[in-house]
């Protein structure tokens, strides 16, 4: 959609003056007058089709900081992103995003972020003891475990990078671990398991 040029709206102005030559524009004070509002009509017009555009956060200039205040972003479980191209790209994530509290929903979540994961739960006892996990009870109806298959998420002590106090070995993600987190449901217990 293009905005109107100055010129078509002189000649939507003058179409609307009554006939005869009292009412002559060109070269007289009233045509002055015609080409001073056309001029604000087009730029009217522009800064309309401007504001259009800004109600896209994936194509926002202008607003695109008012976009990120109300999407709540920079999002504090990722890396701030740096371009405003990457900036634009997170607010039509977060403004797109149909949330879920399937299975696949968060193998999705996870792949976003590189990660290749699968989703158990545990709804019964039985569930809970093949799995390993000593059942205590029915909350463990409400627990389900994310499966991290990549060895990426292990982090090791380095001579020189770590300090003392530092675990010589490391397992977890805090990037993955708080985006499952904060769309989880609120009733369950979301655990993790980092494969090697």
């Amino acid at each position: 959609m293009a905005a109107a040029t100055k010129a078509e709206y002189a000649r939507a102005l003058q179409a609307l003056l009554p006939q005869g030559d009292a009412w002559q524009a060109n070269g007289t004070p009233l045509g002055g007058l015609l080409d001073a509002w056309a001029a604000e009509l087009a730029r009217l017009d522009a800064r309309c089709i401007a504001l259009l555009r800004e109600t896209d956060p994936g194509a926002a200039v202008e607003l695109l900081a008012d976009w990120e205040r109300v999407l709540g972003l920079p999002d504090p479980c990722l890396t701030e992103p740096i371009t405003d191209a990457q900036r634009r790209l997170a607010a039509r994530s977060r403004f797109t995003m149909q949330g879920g509290q399937s299975a696949a929903f968060f193998i999705a979540l996870a792949a976003q972020l590189g990660y290749e994961v699968t989703v158990e739960d545990f709804p019964t006892e039985a569930a809970a003891i093949a799995a390993g996990i000593s059942y205590t009870g029915d909350g463990w109806a409400y627990t389900w475990r994310v499966n991290v298959a990549s060895a990426s998420a292990v982090r090791y002590f380095r001579a020189g990078a770590s300090t003392a106090g530092d675990r010589l070995r490391e397992w977890g993600n805090e990037q993955l671990e708080c985006l499952i987190e904060r769309y989880s449901p609120a009733h369950t217990t979301v655990l993790f398991a980092y494969e090697v």
